[in-house]
């Protein structure tokens, strides 16, 4: 039986790679950047009951999350992690989130919203844990007996699924590179404890398959390889700090460059979409960085896209590695393995599938920055019902500097 209001929360590794990466680069580089992030459900209309009900667990929930720090063991694993400044993880044996920066509301439609305002280096560190907070406070009300047994015949079959392509792959020899897949599922988790069952299970069903995660604390419980680079808010906060708005992508990576120096050298594409990015990701930076992550749009057309730039500026697609990470299940990324099989190297990231996979409906939550230093900030996504703005007079601008038309 549930405890009410027992911490979801109980370690600060419970979070994605990519948090510490760009919260180092932020503390480093632009530690007085201030950032509005806002909450969002892409599917109201098809939640169970109204978000707004789980208002005083979420409050709750929020408070203790807010009086973790990291343990001994814990900075100790951050400190063998080569990317990771020595500076930074003697940052983070001092932090603690700040509860004054984060509030929680419901409107009229018995929506629920959650505001976070304050320094990044205090904000952005929030997003993740919050999701998979409001993910388990939902789906505790619908979890039952037979939910978990749905849950677990899913993974079973993912389990044979694995077995079946680690056979076909090993049919085209060592030359060939590897299908790999990483757990991308944290902020979407049915519960805690279901997403470290599916990657515990899967890790050990195929470890040559599945051998990364996004979530650090599992990945140092489990011995995995923890994954990740840069979101979308790292590439929009160069939106409103001393740069161009049209140059705004290039000193994102310019930035990135500079603090990592050739480590995490997977770039992020569709802030203002793939043709724009391209047109910014000049032989210099293509040189410098070691391939590419796809995260809306096309996927098949992205990818032929991200080949034909490398062979225009005469780099052999085969060293790159493309990273594919939008709404994928094993299925898919089986499929655009087989379709780049040969051209490009590629790895997944998948997430609702492998930890939310139940059959209830998942909510599709997001908690994306808004603004930054006092200006408007977005992304122009490649699958435009994922754009989130307040303002729809700096999204025509965006559009206008960075040459992308209306969606139709």
């Amino acid at each position: 039986m549930t405890v009410p209001y027992a911490p979801i929360i109980t370690s600060l590794l419970d979070n994605d790679l990519y948090k510490f990466t760009m919260l180092q680069a932020m503390l480093h580089q632009f530690p007085q950047t201030h950032g509005v992030y806002r909450f969002r459900c892409r599917n109201n209309a098809d939640t169970v009951y109204p978000l707004a009900d789980i208002k005083e667990q979420l409050e709750k929930q929020l408070d203790s999350l807010c009086e973790l720090r990291f343990l001994e063991d814990e900075l100790e694993y951050l400190r063998g992690l080569r990317f990771m400044r020595s500076d930074f993880v003697d940052y983070l044996e001092l932090f603690k989130l700040k509860r004054r920066f984060i509030t929680v509301s419901t409107d009229d439609k018995n929506r629920l919203s959650i505001d976070i305002e304050g320094p990044m280096i205090q904000a952005m560190f929030f997003e993740v844990f919050v999701l998979s907070i409001v993910n388990e406070l939902y789906f505790r009300a619908l979890s039952n007996t037979d939910v978990i047994e749905e849950g677990q015949r899913r993974l079973d079959e993912k389990v044979a699924l694995l077995h079946h392509y680690a056979t076909e792959q090993a049919k085209y020899g060592c030359d060939t590179p590897p299908f790999i897949v990483a757990d991308f599922g944290t902020r979407r988790r049915f519960s805690k404890d279901w997403q470290a069952h599916v990657v515990e299970t899967l890790y050990k069903a195929e470890p040559k398959v599945v051998s990364g995660t996004s979530n650090v604390y599992l990945a140092k419980k489990l011995g995995m390889t923890p994954i990740g680079t840069m979101a979308h808010e790292f590439m929009q906060a160069f939106q409103a700090l001393d740069v161009r708005l049209r140059d705004s992508q290039k000193a994102a990576l310019e930035s990135w460059v500079h603090e990592y120096r050739g480590d995490l050298g997977i770039a992020l594409t569709d802030v203002v979409g793939m043709d724009a990015f391209l047109r910014d990701f000049d032989l210099y930076f293509a040189k410098l960085f070691d391939g590419l992550r796809h995260d809306s749009g096309d996927p098949y057309v992205w990818g032929d896209k991200a080949i034909g730039h490398y062979e225009k500026l005469k780099i052999d697609p085969k060293t790159k590695l493309l990273t594919f990470s939008d709404g994928l299940d094993l299925e898919k990324a089986w499929e655009l393995h087989q379709y780049f099989q040969g051209r490009i190297k590629t790895s997944f990231g998948i997430g609702t599938n492998l930890t939310n996979d139940m059959g209830l409906t998942p909510i599709n939550i997001v908690l994306k920055l808004v603004e930054c230093n006092g200006q408007p900030v977005a992304k122009l996504s490649d699958s435009p019902g994922k754009t989130m703005i307040n303002n729809d007079t700096y999204l025509a601008y965006l559009r206008q500097v960075f040459e992308v038309d209306e969606p139709e």
